[in-house]
Formats: C-alpha cells, structure tokens, sequence
C-alpha cells in the first residue's frame, strides 16, 4: 500500500475519478479559493523589439473545497502601443481586430477587475493575501491567484503597466505558477496545459489560446490536483523580491540595479 502511494505521489499511478457529485476534501488547503488568470497578449511571428500588450483579461474563481467555478470575469483589451493585431496573433488566439478595436484599454479593464474582485469579496468574505494585515481573518476565507507559468502576471502585466505607467493591483503581486507546481508534485515536466491534462486523462475543453478557456481548464486541472493531494501554495510573491531590492539598492546601488533588471528579463 506504501509502495502504491508513493507511485501515485511521483505520477506513476492515475488518481481514481471521484464519482460525480461526490464531495472531495480541502483538508490542508491553505486557500478556500483561488482565481485563475490567463492573459492573451498582441504577438508577432518575428517580434523583434515589440513588447506584449494585455488583449484578454480573463478570470475564473475556484471553491477548492467543492471544484466549482463560482464566478467569472472576462474582458477584451484594447492594445494602445501597436493597436493592429498581426494575423499570427488572430489565427493563434482567435481575437479578432473589431473585438480589440470596441474593447476598453488596460487602466479600464483593470478598474473593472477590481469592481469584480471587490464584488466576490463581499458576496463570499473572501480576502487576499494583501488584505489579511488590516482585517479580522475569523470568517474570512483566503484566497490568491493561480497561474500557468510565471509570465501572465510577472512578466506581461507587470511589465506593461511600468510602460504605461499604470498602478497594477497589489493583490496581483503574489501567485500560484501551476505549472511548476504540476511538476513537482507529480514529479514529470508537463507539455503544456493540454498535456497537463491529458495525462491525467482529462480532455482540454474549448480552444487552446483563449484566454477564457486556457482559465476554465487551469482551473478544472487544479482541481484535479487538489483530489489527487496537491496543497496549493504560493510559489512567487513580487512583494518579496521589492523588499530584497530595496535591501540591496541600500549596499550597492549599481549591481542592484543590474541583478533587478536580470532577473526580470
């Protein structure tokens, strides 16, 4: 019995599918929630010095306790530094320049977001990372963001509201990367999200590169980690790497400032 559960803790062994309907436990699970984020961006087949903009903004919250998606949030952006998509980036993602052109630009969108999160937050007494200092946690239920890779909100977002000198939110300063996750607990490298999936026997649904349903599926992909075991933790923290900047710009401006750059690349 040992042996057959260390097996199915390296991903050698295929977790059983609860039946449907069939409660499943969030014992451990630091998280009552999670909200999955997956950015489509302007791209190119030849980018050159081109930067992505945020064209879909996506997200979808998770009850890890029950696996249902309890609330969405989608929205096409409106990319401001190169406002005609490349027909690569059309074909890739399936957005199509009308739904880019009566879209809403990225401070929009993200005041928008807020009103959503702030929405859930009151509907379900949901807090955030952020939040838990300056409030009572007794009937609080925590809750952070889930990634696949570090680059949604690491590098695309974070980069592109430095360019356009817009304010990102807090709460989007810490997240789960999935996908490293995935790759530790099953102990093998994922070939991508339909490949995460598929080899747990599960069918990506709808179109790969929609931001909506990349999310969808990220989300139905944790949940399956969550039965099989998985507690989800956050696996990087923006916050963290600003305070150890800030230590280090104290000893030595220079490399600081050299190793920042190098690190966010």
């Amino acid at each position: 019995m040992a042996t057959k559960r260390l097996a199915r803790q390296l991903g050698l062994v295929r977790s059983s599918a609860r039946p449907r309907g069939a409660p499943a436990p969030a014992a451990g699970q630091r998280f009552s929630y999670v909200s999955v984020i997956d950015l489509e961006a302007t791209c190119w087949r030849d980018a050159g010095c081109r930067r992505p903009e945020t064209i879909e903004f996506p997200a979808v919250l998770l009850n890890t306790a029950t696996g249902e998606v309890e609330s969405e949030f989608h929205t096409y952006v409106q990319p401001q530094e190169h406002p005609i998509l490349s027909e690569f980036c059309t074909d890739l993602t399936g957005i199509t320049q009308n739904q880019v052109d009566e879209a809403v630009p990225l401070n929009i969108c993200l005041s928008q977001f807020l009103k959503w999160i702030q929405k859930i937050q009151e509907e379900k007494k949901i807090l955030f990372n952020s939040d838990i200092p300056s409030h009572s946690t007794s009937e609080a239920k925590l809750c952070t963001f889930v990634t696949w890779t570090d680059w949604d909100l690491g590098v695309c977002l974070h980069y592109e509201c430095k360019r356009k000198q817009l304010r990102k939110p807090d709460i989007l300063n810490s997240w789960i990367d999935l996908k490293a996750t995935y790759r530790l607990f099953y102990n093998r490298k994922p070939k991508g999200l339909k490949g995460a999936l598929q080899d747990l026997g599960i069918a990506f649904a709808g179109r790969e590169h929609s931001g909506l349903d990349d999310s969808r599926n990220t989300a139905r992909l944790a949940w399956r980690m969550i039965c099989d075991g998985c507690v989800l933790k956050v696996t990087k923290s923006l916050a963290k790497l600003s305070n150890f900047f800030t230590s280090s710009l104290l000893l030595a401006s220079e490399p600081g400032i050299q190793m920042r750059d190098e690190l966010f690349k």
